[in-house]
Parts: structure tokens; sequence; C-alpha cells
């Protein structure tokens, strides 16, 4: 075999094994937006001392929801208000854990819900946490929306707390992460049942997939991108141009809405945050903490809770 031909011959096996590589990382990251891993559940609010209830609801399309009730102190004088924590992609009702090998490559650090929980117990609101579906204990129907149908979830939530006599249905909130904030949004679009939300990195797929890819896999991410959402779409997944937070926002009625976004996460983007909150009716911020990584944006709120416990308390009523 002449040297021409074996070159040509190396030159194709390299080709070849540089489409293979392609493909496969694009399949992983398709299934990942189509069904993730489950993150187990790694403890309760009984192990930092909350009295909490072991619930179950269905959305609102009846798919079955798992989570948590925590009632509020006896002696609260938040008369019924209630928030719901919707947590992001692919967490579950306690956070992230970054126990996976994603999670390595890409920087993350683990997300504490059930700290936040604790300073919102003790300034004496009751609190929902659930998993959204896809997630945690929750019934699967695959793929994953980055908001869209996860809104049913929260619309079930909301119709779970307040068929309860220990909630006020004027008093209801939601604190929503990434993906979780998205789902706020599209449920405040469908019902004025959501009194106020706190929506901590909201964000658009295109922006946040580009970045993401670009974060992980460098230059090579703009070729590995178009070919993931090929297999997320072929999955049953939604054109990403489709999935609009904006549009929920803008559509989200008179409920306030306070956003919260990272000047440093390079997944997302505080001008793609300041569009979703500009045209919402009673949109406020985002607030921009300085920060290096996506994930110190989620950090952010669960070290300053007392955001969210001064925002709930001007706009809920007395």
């Amino acid at each position: 075999m002449s040297a021409f031909r074996r070159t040509l011959r190396f030159l194709f096996t390299l080709a070849g094994f540089g489409v293979g590589l392609a493909t496969a990382v694009a399949f992983y990251f398709s299934r990942m937006m189509v069904a993730p891993p489950r993150q187990r559940i790694w403890g309760t609010p009984g192990n930092i001392g909350l009295d909490y209830e072991a619930v179950s609801f269905p959305s609102q399309d009846g798919l079955r929801l798992s989570g948590w009730f925590i009632p509020a102190k006896a002696d609260s004088m938040r008369k019924g208000a209630t928030l719901l924590l919707v947590h992001g992609w692919p967490w579950n009702r306690l956070g992230d854990a970054t126990e996976d090998l994603l999670s390595n490559v890409n920087g993350a650090t683990p997300v504490d819900m059930l700290r936040l929980a604790l300073h919102l117990h003790n300034a004496g609101f009751n609190l929902l946490m659930f998993d959204l579906r896809n997630h945690g204990e929750s019934a699967s129907l695959p793929p994953v929306t980055f908001g869209v149908n996860e809104a049913r979830d929260v619309l079930g939530a909301v119709a779970y707390v307040n068929g309860r006599s220990d909630v006020d249905p004027a008093r209801v909130g939601a604190i929503g992460f990434s993906m979780g904030a998205n789902a706020a949004l599209y449920a405040m679009s469908e019902t004025s049942a959501i009194k106020g939300l706190v929506a901590v990195q909201p964000t658009s797929p295109t922006v946040f997939a580009s970045g993401f890819a670009s974060y992980v896999m460098g230059p090579f991410g703009k070729l590995i991108l178009p070919l993931t959402e090929l297999f997320y779409k072929l999955q049953g997944g939604i054109d990403f141009e489709l999935i609009r937070p904006i549009s929920a926002s803008a559509a989200a009625g008179e409920a306030p809405i306070l956003s919260i976004q990272g000047n440093g996460d390079r997944w997302g983007s505080v001008a793609d945050v300041q569009q979703i909150t500009a045209v919402a009716t009673n949109g406020t911020g985002p607030i921009i903490p300085e920060t290096t990584h996506r994930y110190e944006g989620y950090q952010y709120l669960i070290n300053h809770p007392e955001i969210a416990v001064a925002f709930f308390e001007q706009h809920f009523p007395e």
C-alpha cells in the first residue's frame, strides 16, 4: 500500500472517529434533556428539625407528583402564607447534589434548598417542596421541556395547597430556580393564583444551550449543539426557539415578579433575564450579584433568604 493510501485511510479513520464521538456526545446530552438520571432524596426536613408531611398530588394533567408540606410554626403571624419551592434541571426537591460526572466536568456546586426552606420556615411561611415530573420521586412523562410542561406541575401544586385549610389562597407565592423559574412563569400565564414569584436565573433555552455547550466543550460545542437539539426533538422534545419564558413573563398578569441573575454566569445571560423581567407587568430586577459561575447565582438567594422574605412581606396582603 502506498504512503498516500495509508495517509488517506488514516484520515478517514480519524474523521470517522470524530463523527462517532460527536454523535455519542450529542446523544448523551439529548438523553440528559429528555430523561435525566434521577438524583436520590438524600435527606428530609426532619433532619434539620422541621415537622413535615409527605404528600402526593396530581399535576394539572394528572401526573403523580411527590413532595413535602412543611407547616408554619403554630404561632406564625403569616396567616396561611405559603411558598412553593420549584427546583431546576436535573435536580430534585432538595436541590442539586452534584454527584454525577457531568457536574465534575462543568464545575457545578451543591445547591441546598432545604437550607433555604429552614430560613423561610423560621420567617413564618408554610412551604411545599416537591419534585417536578421526570425528577426525584415524581412520575415520568418525558421529555423535559424546561418549563413548558413543568408548568402543569406548578399548577397542580397550587391546586393542592389551595385545597388545604391551613393555606390562605390569597397568600400563595413561588420561588423558582432556573427551569423551575421558567415553569412558574408559564404557570402564572395561566392562573392568577400565584401571587408573587422570585425567579432565580430563569433562562431561554437557546441562550442556556449555547452557553453551556461552549463552556463545557469550547469551540467543539458549536458543532455538537445542533446535533444535540436534533436528537432531543427526535425523542419528542420541543424546538428550543419555541420555549420562550419571555412570552410567559409578558402574560403573567399583575402578580409581582423579582428576578435574580449572576453576572458571571456563562450559561445564562444578564441581558436575557433583563428582557424576561422587563416585559412583566409588575417585574422588578434583576438583582445582579457578583459571581463567577452559574451555581453561585443559585447560592445567592440561599445565602440571602431575607431577599425573598422581604419581597413576600411587601406583596402579600395582610
